[in-house]
Order: structure tokens, then C-alpha cells, then sequence
């Protein structure tokens, strides 16, 4: 969808920010690196279709021609220059075509790693972490104590007869939800800015009974995300057309760290209109069932499927395979939740972390995304958004209608 905001510039980074306890060697951080390639070099690969037709996919260079992602420095001064410099990182597009897809840059005690998205998810982003530094612990003649890890996913094993009638199950499903025409933030909005972001950590009050795992679900987050938006639809007279997103839904065995390149996601579609977030429990229950309904009736995996079938596909057809993209929109909103860092990953290159949270670049449709994590002790909550189609007074009101339905406090 990138392809088709190649005038607005709009970037498909996403970025793993990594607070530490103290300043981060860089030094480190690029031995790791550079190891990592001797069994790992996608980070290092660029992005090729050998035909019109053909699929997407990372070629790389034999390893004695394999040149490591980038470790910038910086060195900023205070907490303002620290987000200025991730803002940037967010706008400056990595080209997947043309340089490496990962990038990385030491900001003090805030570690950054930079990735085009098709590389890998955020799970993938915490893999490999975790990897660099089991490398940074290991001993110099070896890194690795036991057999790498898969690095990416094994194909899909079914006959492609099978796989063809689930894509199409996908297509026929996706036409269907979006029946109504897709409004975003972004709808009508002629020129768009730069990527911001909105950071906040929170202290997350125990919660008795059963009501402690239905707020951590992502559909009661989703309901309270949907109202404050609902909110922002009304501010700004947009039509009342259901909401529609995607909510990804990792593949990896539940408990197992999984690849770490490729997008290991499935997604669910969720739509819900406007009104239906004045009552927010009845919301998340109803988001509830039919996430499970989609997991029974095999959708999800239809999805995935049909996911994979895209990268044969050129945008023109894409557009036509999904007619209400073909004027540039995507969803009314993203909303995701990472779920924890790994808590074996307490420490890095030396230092203990702190906190980590992921930022993801939005498209200019729809224009803003909520986007949850936690992280030890603290449950994080980001606010992407663009410029032109959001601006700040909203994204710091989306924050606070956010915060103020899940009951939770600023973190001190």
C-alpha cells in the first residue's frame, strides 16, 4: 500500500525503542551485529521480484560481500532531543529495494532499531534482541551455545489448489466487510506531513476477578480505542460509517519464540460502527465472539493465506482485488497490542532495560494508530499518527481518552 503514497513520501518503518539504565556501547552493538550475519543475513538482504509476476522476497549477497546495517550515534541532550531524534528515525523511509532494511542508532541510554516492516513484525524485532544479545554474552569463538533458531518460517506445505481456494474464501470475505464506504482521519485530506508519535507509560492497577483477563484482551482495548475515536469522528463531523481494521494475530506456537524475519501474522477484520462504543463492555464481548467465530469458521487462516498470495501481486491488481483502496484507503484506524517483552530480555549489551515499546509508521489513510505493550512492571501506550490528518491537541486526547477508559494512571 506504500506504493501508493510514493509522492507523500510515507514511511513504512517501525522501530523497537529500548530504554536502558545507562549509556549504550555501540561498539557492542556492531560486533553482535556482525556475527549475527555469519547465520542470519536477511538483515543485511535487499528486497527483489525477479518478475513482473513473480513473488516479493529478500535476496542476499554471498556472506564475504555482506555489508551490516548501519549503528548510528547520537547524542542528544534532554528527553525532547531523544523523541526528536526517534521521530526522525520514523520519517527517514528505508528503501527495502536499495539498502539494508535494518538500521540501527544509540541515543545515550535509548537503544533504536529501525526496520522496513516487510522484514519482520514486532515479535521479530524482539528475536532478534534477544539474539544480538546472546551473542554479546557469548564467548568470542562462539556465539552460539546451541543450534541457531529457524530464522524464517518453512513454506506452506499444503497443495497450492487448497491454498488458491482459501485466498479466494479471503477475497470474498474482505469484499463483503467493506460493503460501506472506509473512512479515516485521513479521508479528503489533500497534503500530509510527517510521521509523529506519542509515547506514555502507565502503572496498571490489579484488577479482582474475572474482570482482570477480560481488560487485557484485545477486544476491551480495541472497544475503549474504538470510543475515543468515535470521539474524534464526531469533532470532526466525519460520517458514521462502521469502523473497519485489521487486528494481527501472531502465528508463532504460543510460548515459543518463533521466526524472527517475515511477518508472522494472520488478521483478523473488525468492524463495528460508531455507536456501538457508548457501551464499551458490550462492545469488547461482541468483538470477543466474532474474533472467536473467525478462528472456527477458518478465516484466520484464510487470511494468512491470502496474505501470502499478495506478494505475486502488483498494486495495480491489488487495487482492483480491493476496490475501496483503490483511492488510497486502508482502515479507519490500526490498533494493536505487542503484548510483553520478554522478561529473559532484562538485560542488554551490558545494561539493564529499563522499558521497551514499539512505534510503528502509519499510512496517511487512516492516518493514526493505537498501539499497546508492556514491559516489566508498565503497560505502554503509543499514538502514531500523520500529519494533515491528525493533529496534536487529537493524538494527546485519543491518549487520554485511552488511559481514562482503561482505568489507568501515568506511570511516575
Amino acid at each position: 500500500m506504500h506504493a501508493r503514497w510514493a509522492r507523500a513520501g510515507a514511511s513504512s518503518n517501525t522501530m523497537m525503542v529500548v530504554e536502558c539504565d545507562g549509556p549504550v556501547d555501540a561498539g557492542r552493538f556492531r560486533r553482535a551485529l556482525d556475527r549475527l550475519l555469519d547465520v542470519c543475513p536477511w538483515p543485511a538482504a535487499r528486497l527483489r521480484r525477479r518478475l513482473p509476476w513473480g513473488p516479493l522476497h529478500w535476496a542476499a549477497p554471498p556472506r564475504s560481500r555482506l555489508a551490516p546495517p548501519p549503528v548510528l550515534e547520537r547524542r542528544p541532550a534532554d528527553g525532547d532531543a531523544v523523541h526528536r531524534v526517534l521521530e526522525a528515525e520514523l520519517n527517514d523511509a528505508i528503501d527495502g529495494r536499495r539498502e539494508a532494511p535494518l538500521r540501527l542508532v544509540v541515543a545515550g541510554r535509548v537503544l533504536v532499531v529501525t526496520w522496513f516492516h516487510p522484514l519482520m513484525d514486532p515479535r521479530g524485532g524482539q528475536n532478534l534482541l534477544a539474539h544480538l544479545a546472546r551473542i554479546d554474552a557469548a564467548t568470542p569463538d562462539s556465539p552460539w551455545r546451541e543450534p541457531p533458531e529457524a530464522f524464517v518460517a518453512p513454506r506452506d506445505g499444503r497443495p497450492l489448489r487448497e491454498r488458491g481456494r482459501l485466498a479466494r474464501r479471503s477475497l470474498a470475505h474482505m469484499r463483503r466487510l467493506a460493503g460501506a464506504t472506509v473512512v479515516s482521519p485521513g479521508t479528503g485530506v489533500a497534503a500530509f506531513g510527517a510521521a509523529r508519535f506519542l509515547q506514555q507509560g502507565f502503572d496498571v492497577p490489579a484488577t479482582p476477578g474475572g474482570d482482570a483477563r477480560a481488560t487485557r484482551e484485545i477486544s476491551w482495548r480495541l472497544a475503549v480505542v474504538g470510543r475515543a475515536m468515535a470521539d474524534l469522528w464526531r469533532r470532526r463531523s466525519l460520517p458514521g460509517e462502521p469502523f473497519l481494521l485489521p487486528i494481527s494475530v501472531d502465528l508463532r506456537p504460543r510460548g515459543e519464540p518463533g521466526p524472527t524475519i517475515g511477518n508472522m501474522l494472520a488478521f483478523h477484520f473488525a468492524r463495528f460502527s460508531p455507536a456501538e462504543t457508548d457501551d464499551v463492555p458490550a462492545l469488547a464481548r461482541a468483538l470477543r465472539q466474532r474474533m472467536a467465530d473467525a478462528v472456527r469458521d477458518g478465516l484466520v487462516d484464510a487470511n494468512a493465506v491470502a496474505m501470502d498470495f499478495l506478494r505475486y501481486r502488483p498494486v495495480r491488481l491489488m487495487m482492483t482485488a480491493v476496490p475501496w483502496a483503490a483511492g488510497g484507503e486502508t482502515f479507519s484506524f490500526n490498533c494493536a497490542d505487542i503484548s510483553d517483552f520478554p522478561p529473559d530480555l532484562d538485560r542488554l549489551l551490558g545494561r539493564r532495560v529499563l522499558n521497551a515499546y514499539h512505534v510503528p509508521a502509519v499510512l496517511p489513510r487512516p492516518g493514526i494508530g493505537v498501539f499497546f505493550n508492556r514491559c516489566g512492571g508498565r503497560s505502554n501506550v503509543v499514538v502514531s499518527w500523520v500529519e494533515g490528518a491528525v493533529n496534536d491537541d487529537e493524538a494527546q486526547r485519543v491518549m487520554a481518552m485511552v488511559a481514562g477508559g482503561l482505568g489507568w494512571t501515568a506511570a511516575s
